[in-house]
């Protein structure tokens, strides 16, 4: 009787542990982005074949998921994955239509959808949960109800002002479809060039008519390929030509303006070429934006004739005023986009890539509602990132890095179909919150976790920059008056402390977290608030911290104080000099000095390309860490918001200690303003 009460109470014990280990693991799921509803179930379904029942319309793409992670398919198999086609799933409150229901046992893998779509997402899903364990396949048991809040989740990519090659554009739409997002919008022509294969007038794509890339275009043939790959990726293409503006390609082949008889007798012709190409998109965008428009007849005559081709026109907003159906879509530029009712909206206003640094954007993008809204509605589509190249840059690959595109996709793709958020960029901006009890902050930690094991394991190999941030600690000084001395210098450079006395006034420090800091924004505090809510000119602030080493080592570090922008002509720093704000940095007390610029230009242009201005595009900044304790002091001056080498000054400091290849932030390693472990 002993034994068997001794046994009894092992045996609860072991549950218990057991359970607590199956609770730990369900906090630790990696899935991005996280499902509405997700229950784990205590077993797994493991297997090396399984049988497939499933409609015909949709058996190919359970077959393509069984081979792509080679499941063998074999009927009669009692490891069985189950797809049912329904007319309605229960709980789903918005995009039924994408929405599934997924149900992973020890034995069965049950998906229900409504439409091709999702059953897709759903084997999306399928495909994160999936393990190698040893020479089978182990996929974690669950229950998930999942749906898209916002049934446009896309992205834009500028072709036009840079080439990029098709093959890094499946890439990316291959990484949009793996993470539930569901539009490629092409930015095929601008003014720097045409991109797409006219048989009717090839002198457009033509070296002389082009001013970046001259002679790179696509055929049509390879836009049909890549149509075809969007939608085998369940991912909507929505080709943009751009008119009137922003045409200067065209007139330099015709010689005509589009605006004139000419030129919309042309363009006609062009749009029947393009409608034949893209013959199965439903949308061609049409732009409309940042141009003077001489003929009033000209977009009512082009989107009626977009539309007499079976098309749906879509068009930036701010741009030509339109009426309620007159157009399909619009989407939304600026600050200066407005959503207008009886008009699809696509919010894109604070998420142009090419402005956005390498650690603080994202987290407003991650935290931010999209429009203001926690899930869409008939008039509010969805949401868009960008990335424009107004700048020259050297490589599709310098385009794809500092731009940070594949960590901005995931931060989109989460927000996209998650819905909520916590703001409009216009609480926070671009901040961590310090209580990390408090629910954005937890949400964003959770989020870099899942983020940065993508890194480690899908997206492995890709230019990936960002690393882990959410565990810096910095205090930032309020800004003391430098009435346009950049280089003098204030208490803190003599001595760290919580307060100061300068001039008869105190001066208090404040907390941050991360590795980028925007004192003040880019877009100004009336937009996107920085650290100051009252951000002046001419004013000098510090920020330092402790960084605890286990042992004396040399690492890398990622140091800038002015992100360039991708689409500003400003110039690269003078050599000896950070920027042109007077920023300095000091470890241990021993100054660190900048690299070499490669850029020594001083003429404003966006024809000179960026080089290794920005951290992301350079090699770390090699230092050397003691162990125990070590001091890091930035001084962060400021003059005018506008200079005359940079349009948009970024008052904002990076610093984060990484392996010297950049890949990965440094472990072990702990930063705390207050010295404590």
């Amino acid at each position: 009787m002993k034994k068997f009460r001794l046994y009894r109470l092992c045996a609860i014990v072991v549950m218990i542990i057991l359970s607590n280990c199956l609770s730990i693991s369900a906090s630790d799921i990696n899935l991005l982005p996280m499902p509405q509803q997700y229950k784990q179930l205590s077993r797994s379904f493991t297997a090396k074949q399984l049988s497939i029942v499933a409609p015909d319309d949709v058996r190919a793409e359970a077959t393509n998921f069984c081979n792509d992670l080679q499941l063998k398919v074999a009927d009669g198999c009692r490891n069985i994955l189950k797809v049912e086609m329904v007319s309605s799933l229960d709980g789903i409150p918005i995009n039924e239509r994408e929405a599934y229901k997924l149900t992973v046992t020890s034995r069965s893998i049950d998906i229900r959808a409504i439409s091709a779509d999702g059953v897709y997402w759903a084997l999306q899903t399928l495909r994160q949960l999936s393990m190698q364990d040893g020479n089978r396949i182990r996929i974690s048991g669950c229950e998930i109800t999942d749906w898209p809040a916002f049934r446009y989740r896309g992205l834009m990519m500028d072709v036009s002002r840079h080439f990029i090659s098709l093959d890094e554009l499946k890439r990316e739409v291959a990484t949009l479809s793996h993470y539930k997002m569901n539009v490629f919008h092409w930015h095929l022509t601008d003014s720097e060039a045409w991109r797409l294969e006219s048989k009717l007038f090839p002198m457009l794509t033509d070296s002389c008519n082009a001013t970046r890339d001259a002679g790179r275009y696509y055929t049509v043939d390879e836009a049909k390929e890549f149509a075809r790959f969007c939608k085998e990726h369940h991912v909507l293409l929505i080709p943009e030509i751009e008119m009137p503006g922003h045409s200067a390609a065209f007139t330099r082949a015709f010689r005509h303006d589009m605006q004139s008889p000419e030129g919309m007798t042309i363009l006609k012709l062009l749009i029947d070429e393009v409608c034949e190409v893209f013959a199965d998109e439903p949308y061609l965008h049409i732009g409309t934006e940042e141009v003077k428009f001489t003929n009033p007849d000209f977009v009512p005559e082009m989107t009626e004739y977009i539309r007499s081709k079976g098309k749906k026109v879509a068009a930036w907003n701010p741009g030509w005023t339109y009426r309620p159906g007159e157009v399909d879509m619009t989407h939304l530029w600026s600050y200066r986009g407005k959503a207008q009712p009886g008009i699809p909206a696509v919010d894109l206003r604070y998420n142009y890539l090419n402005h956005f640094d390498t650690f603080a954007d994202i987290v407003g993008l991650y935290t931010s509602r999209i429009y203001g809204q926690p899930q869409g509605s008939d008039d509010l589509a969805g949401g868009e990132i960008g990335v424009w190249h107004d700048r020259m840059q050297t490589s599709e690959e310098a385009i794809v890095r500092d731009n940070l595109l594949y960590p901005n996709i995931l931060a989109m793709a989460e927000r996209t179909w998650q819905g909520g958020g916590w703001q409009y960029f216009d609480l926070n901006g671009t901040l961590l919150p310090i209580d990390p009890d408090n629910e954005v902050r937890k949400a964003f930690d959770d989020f870099e976790r899942r983020m940065l094991w993508h890194k480690e394991h899908t997206l492995q190999g890709y230019p990936f920059p960002y690393v882990k941030q959410t565990n810096i600690h910095w205090r930032i000084t309020d800004a003391f008056p430098n009435n346009g001395d950049l280089e003098k210098k204030f208490p803190p450079e003599e001595e760290l402390q919580e307060e100061y006395i300068y001039d008869g006034k105190s001066y208090a420090t404040h907390q941050a977290d991360g590795a980028s800091i925007y004192l003040r924004h880019v877009w100004g505090e009336k937009l996107v608030p920085g650290l100051y809510k009252t951000p002046e000119e001419n004013h000098t602030a510090y920020a330092y911290t402790w960084i605890y080493s286990p042992y004396a080592q040399n690492v890398g570090a990622l140091i800038e104080f002015q992100n360039y922008s991708r689409s500003e002509r400003d110039l690269p720093p003078l050599q000896g000099q950070w920027d042109y704000k007077g920023s300095r940095i000091w470890i241990n007390d021993a100054e660190i000095l900048p690299p070499t610029w490669e850029g020594t230009h001083k003429n404003l242009t966006n024809e000179i390309p960026l080089t290794n201005e920005n951290c992301t595009a350079r090699p770390p900044v090699s230092i050397h860490l003691n162990k125990g304790w070590n001091k890091v002091l930035l001084k962060l001056p400021v003059g005018k918001f506008t200079t005359p080498q940079t349009r948009l000054v970024k008052w904002m400091f990076t610093f984060v200690c990484v392996t010297p290849d950049g890949a990965k932030a440094v472990e072990g390693l702990v930063y705390s303003a207050e010295k404590k472990l």
